[in-house]
C-alpha cells in the first residue's frame, strides 16, 4: 500500500506573506470596527503567531490597519478604471458595478474602511479615503474628456461621488435595497440629471452633455 503523499511546505516570500496577513485583516474589518479587531484576531486567522505580524507590521494595529486601508483604497480607485471606448453612462454603469461589488463583499465593514468614524482613525487614513474620491473624480473628469474642468463641473463630480458613498451606505442599512441592479440605474441617472442641472449655469457642462447627447 503506497503511503499518502505530504504536499511539501513552502516559505511564502515577504511579498506574499504580507499580502496574507493584509487579506486576514481585511476580511475582519470588513465585519467588524477596526477598533474592535485585534492583533490576535489577524494572527488566528491567517494561522500565524502574533509576533510574526509584529514582524511584517512593527508600528502594531495602527500600521497593519492603515495598510489594509491603502490596500481597499486601491481597489476602489481600479473600479472607475474604465476603457475610454463606447458611451459615457454605460462605461459609468459598468464602474458602478464594480464599486457596489466592493461594498457588498465588504459589507458592514465599509462603513469602517472608508467613511471613516473609527478610533484609529488618522489624519493619514482620512488622507487615504479623500484619495479615493479624488482619484474616482479624476477618472470621471477624464472619461469626459473634459479640458480644463472648472469648478462647477469639479463640484458636480466630487457631490455625485458624496452621493454615491452616502447611497451605498444606506443601502447596506436597508438590507441592500433596493436590488444592485436597481441602484446602479438610479445611481447613474442622477449623474446625468446633475450635469444636466449644472449646464443650465455653466456654458463647459452644457457643451459636454450635447456631446454626451450625440454619443449617446
Amino acid at each position: 500500500m503506497t503511503p499518502s503523499a505530504t504536499p511539501a511546505y513552502r516559505r511564502l516570500s515577504v511579498e506574499e506573506r504580507r499580502t496574507q496577513l493584509l487579506n486576514a485583516a481585511l476580511t475582519l474589518f470588513a465585519h467588524r470596527a477596526p477598533e474592535d479587531v485585534s492583533l490576535d484576531d489577524v494572527a488566528e486567522a491567517a494561522g500565524v503567531s502574533r509576533p510574526l505580524v509584529y514582524r511584517y507590521f512593527p508600528g502594531g494595529k495602527q500600521q497593519l490597519y492603515e495598510a489594509a486601508l491603502r490596500s481597499a483604497a486601491e481597489e476602489l480607485q481600479h473600479c472607475f478604471d474604465e476603457p475610454r471606448e463606447g458611451p459615457l453612462l454605460p462605461r459609468l454603469s459598468r464602474a458602478l458595478d464594480r464599486y457596489l461589488t466592493f461594498v457588498d463583499e465588504h459589507d458592514a465593514g465599509f462603513s469602517a474602511l472608508l467613511q471613516g468614524g473609527s478610533v484609529v482613525e488618522t489624519s493619514r487614513t482620512t488622507a487615504i479615503v479623500d484619495g479615493v474620491r479624488r482619484a474616482a473624480a479624476e477618472h470621471i473628469l477624464s472619461h469626459l474628456q473634459a479640458t480644463d474642468p472648472g469648478l462647477r463641473l469639479r463640484m458636480t463630480v466630487r457631490m455625485w461621488i458624496t452621493a454615491v458613498e452616502a447611497a451605498s451606505l444606506i443601502w447596506l442599512d436597508e438590507g441592500k435595497q433596493p436590488p444592485v441592479e436597481e441602484l446602479r440605474d438610479w445611481l447613474v441617472d442622477q449623474f446625468a440629471a446633475a450635469l444636466t442641472v449644472t449646464a443650465n449655469r455653466d456654458p463647459q457642462t452644457a457643451a459636454l452633455t450635447e456631446q454626451l447627447t450625440a454619443d449617446g
